[in-house]
């Protein structure tokens, strides 16, 4: 399999697997979905119930990060090192570090208190990372985490591609790789469910272990 097939592929299992668990572990903290905190600390506002800080914290620690990696991607390119898979490498490091702490802290009852938080700063950096990498590196193809999007194009290429509307080699293609990013998003989300459900934390192993198969191939 090509890198530039494989890695999104990785990515968006990922990006399903983590926001799955953030989720579940951390009183809806997602820890890829700027869009879904927005929601939850909403509902959270209403409801009266925990994770207030780590919502409103996680929006601003995203883009630090996203800056920090885009920042030291350019540093890296204009030292000549392999800067996709040095952020890749970080990206692991910092899902290693959520699973760390969240098997050794948790569980979380209050996703407020500070070992909740730094649980979930750790995850979010990691996914802050991943998104960074995306845009930057994998610009032309479907986002790994953001799935509202995908589906729409989806949708419309469907149309497109019934009625025979445009260039069909463009849009056959690019209708696969949205289809397989959404696909490979839904396997990781129904995988995280299912071993959270069964060894709770746990499960955020398989992140790591995804994610540094993805340092290992990944090349600019």
């Amino acid at each position: 399999m090509k890198p530039q097939v494989s890695i999104p592929a990785l990515l968006s299992l990922n990006g399903g697997f983590v926001d799955t668990v953030s989720f579940l572990g951390l009183q809806g903290l997602f820890a890829a979905h700027v869009t879904g905190n927005f929601v939850t600390l909403a509902a959270t506002l209403v409801s009266g119930t925990h994770g207030v800080i780590a919502k409103l914290l996680a929006l601003p620690e995203f883009i630090v990060v996203v800056i920090a990696a885009r920042v030291l991607g350019a540093a890296l390119r204009a030292r000549g090192l392999p800067a996709l898979q040095l952020l890749l490498v970080a990206k692991v490091v910092f899902l290693l570090a959520f699973f760390v702490l969240a098997v050794a802290l948790g569980p979380f009852p209050n996703s407020d208190a500070p070992a909740a938080l730094l649980t979930g700063f750790a995850g979010i950096a990691g996914m802050a990372v991943q998104n960074a990498v995306q845009r930057v590196h994998y610009s032309t193809l479907p986002p790994t985490t953001l799935m509202t999007g995908n589906t729409t194009q989806a949708a419309l290429d469907a149309v497109d591609l019934f009625h025979g509307d445009g260039d069909l080699t463009t849009t056959r293609a690019r209708f696969g790789r949205t289809v397989r990013s959404i696909a490979w998003f839904a396997a990781g989300c129904g995988l995280a469910a299912a071993l959270y459900y069964w060894i709770g934390f746990w499960s955020l192993a398989v992140p790591v272990i995804v994610g540094a198969a993805s340092a290992i191939i990944g090349k600019d």
